[in-house]
């Protein structure tokens, strides 16, 4: 008899700003994936330059959502993130959970280190991995650094870097529609078009597991498809001027939804029949 493959954990990406007070959909689903009342959370705050503040308020919240545990671990320096002691606490976690603050200290601080290798090789053996704002940006195999926000796509509008590589064939953006990142995100594609572009709003998160994600928050996520991109200026326009995308597809998915990344098509939320409401 052969093993069973070990299934990789789920990622869960969030879109900045999930609610900390209320219902806390998204922190209880984490916790969920990550092990339920028997979870041992590990707040990385890497990101942020506040981690003292920023952990505490995370350790507040999954305490009182029931974790068995919450830890933070901070990096300043790369040689942290070498560490015989910081690999344990990687492995000791049942779900790893990364702050907002800058993508770029994420990948800066930890990109090539024995905490980035524990980080892979804890997912895949099941851990479950979310990110927030910056943490959702990093965890893609190119990542959006920054760029302009209300803005018609164009060439000089976003800047690319290599990411943490948890999932493939997509680039991430947050805090979607409050900031008005369609532009941005369109520029992006534009540019990797063998990749999906994902823009998540607040208070949202996409679930990532076997190849499919779902929604989950009070807000949508944006799907850019540029896999039948018909016609593209990118190569002759300027800096400066409006690129020309024809032929791109936009998915506008929901709390319930799905997509399912590999063949590139949604999967519709079944809406529940009245009598069916009616007798639940």
């Amino acid at each position: 008899m052969t093993d069973q493959p070990v299934q990789k954990g789920a990622l869960v990406v969030i879109g900045g700003a999930e609610d900390k007070q209320g219902e806390c959909r998204i922190l209880r689903e984490f916790l969920r994936l990550g092990g339920g009342e028997h979870a041992r959370v590990l707040v990385m705050t890497v990101a942020t330059e506040l981690p003292v503040e920023v952990g505490m308020e995370y350790i507040e919240v999954f305490k009182r959502l029931g974790a068995l545990d919450v830890r933070t671990f901070d990096v300043s320096k790369r040689e942290a993130a070498n560490k015989d002691s910081a690999v344990e606490f990687i492995r000791d976690a049942t779900c790893i959970f990364f702050t907002g603050g800058d993508q770029l200290r994420i990948t800066k601080l930890l990109g090539g280190t024995r905490v980035d290798a524990a980080l892979h090789d804890a997912w895949s053996k099941g851990t479950a991995l979310a990110g927030t704002s910056a943490g959702a940006s990093m965890m893609s195999s190119t990542m959006i650094v920054e760029g302009e926000s209300e803005t018609n796509p164009r060439k000089n509008v976003v800047d690319m870097a290599p990411g943490m590589e948890f999932v493939d064939g997509l680039v991430i953006d947050q805090h979607f529609a409050e900031r008005g990142r369609l532009g941005r995100l369109l520029s992006a594609v534009a540019q990797y078009p063998h990749h999906l572009g994902l823009g998540i709003d607040e208070d949202t998160a996409v679930i990532i597991q076997d190849g499919a994600l779902r929604v989950l928050g009070k807000g949508a996520v944006s799907i850019v498809d540029a896999g039948s991109l018909s016609h593209s200026n990118l190569d002759v326009a300027h800096l400066d001027e409006s690129l020309a995308l024809c032929g791109i597809k936009l998915h506008i998915l929901p709390d319930g939804y799905g997509f399912r990344l590999r063949a590139r098509t949604p999967v519709v939320r079944v809406a529940q029949a009245p009598q069916d409401e009616a007798r639940s």
